[in-house]
C-alpha cells in the first residue's frame, strides 16, 4: 500500500491551521507535512549564510521534538549578481555542512527541483540535479525529493525518471498538471503512475501538495477512484 501525507500548508485550509491536523486524521492521513521554521531564512544563498545555520538549527530543534525524520532544505533564487557556478558551489558547501548537522541529530535531509514556470530562478530545476547532488554529498545523509507536478512541469517522462533514480528517493510529493489540483483534474496517468510507485518498491511517504479545486474531503475521491 502507498502512503500518503497531507502536505497542511494546501490541504484543509477551510479550517484553522491548528485544527487541520486533526481534520487530516478524520481524513485518514496518519501523517503530515508542514513547513518548519525558517521558511525563506532557511535557503543556503549568498549573504545569508548564517541565517540559513540558523533557520537550520531551529528545524532541527523541531524536527526532534516532533519526531520528525526528514526535513526539506531549499536551494533558493540567487541573487542575479551571483554566477550559476558560484551559486552551486555554496549550496553543495552549505548543504554538506547542514547533511553533517542532521546525521548527528538523527534527522535526514532531503532536496527538491522545482519547475522554473513556478519558481523562475530557483537553482535546483532538474531530478537529475538533484540526483547528482545527493550522489556527490552521499546518500547516507542526503535524499531526493521526487515531486511528480513539478517533474512532469519541467521535465515530462516521469515514470522513466522514477525508474532511474528510485535508489535515492525519499520522500515525493504530488499533483496534477497543469492546474496543480487533485490527481485526476489534469494531463498525468495517474493509475499507471501509482502502479508503478508501488512495483517498484516504494515505501516512503507521498505528500499530497495540491490546492484542492473545491472542498479538501471532497476532494480526496481521487484515492478511491485510484484504489489507493
Amino acid at each position: 500500500m502507498l502512503r500518503f501525507c497531507a502536505n497542511l500548508g494546501f490541504l484543509f485550509s477551510e479550517v484553522p491551521f491548528l485544527d487541520r491536523f486533526d481534520a487530516a486524521a478524520r481524513a485518514g492521513f496518519t501523517g503530515v507535512a508542514l513547513r518548519l521554521p525558517g521558511g525563506r531564512a532557511a535557503r543556503p544563498i549568498k549573504g545569508r549564510v548564517a541565517a540559513f545555520r540558523d533557520g537550520l538549527a531551529q528545524a532541527l530543534d523541531y524536527a526532534t521534538a516532533l519526531d520528525c525524520k526528514l526535513v526539506h532544505v531549499m536551494a533558493g533564487v540567487p541573487p542575479q549578481d551571483v554566477a550559476h557556478d558560484t551559486a552551486a558551489a555554496l549550496y553543495a558547501a552549505n548543504l554538506a555542512w547542514a547533511a553533517e548537522k542532521a546525521l548527528a541529530a538523527g534527522v535526514r535531509l532531503v532536496i527538491e527541483p522545482l519547475n522554473p514556470r513556478d519558481a523562475p530562478g530557483y537553482l535546483l530545476r532538474t531530478q537529475e540535479q538533484g540526483a547528482a547532488i545527493v550522489a556527490a554529498i552521499g546518500h547516507d545523509r542526503l535524499g531526493l525529493q521526487f515531486d511528480l507536478y513539478h517533474c512532469q512541469t519541467a521535465q515530462g517522462d516521469v515514470t522513466r525518471r522514477l525508474e532511474t533514480l528510485m535508489p535515492v528517493i525519499d520522500h515525493m510529493q504530488l499533483a496534477d498538471v497543469p492546474g496543480r489540483h487533485e490527481p485526476g483534474t489534469g494531463e498525468i496517468g495517474w493509475d499507471f503512475v501509482f502502479r508503478r510507485i508501488g512495483e517498484l518498491g516504494y515505501g516512503g511517504w507521498i505528500g499530497c501538495e495540491y490546492n484542492p479545486v473545491g472542498n479538501t474531503v471532497t476532494g480526496l475521491a481521487w484515492r478511491t477512484r485510484y484504489g489507493v
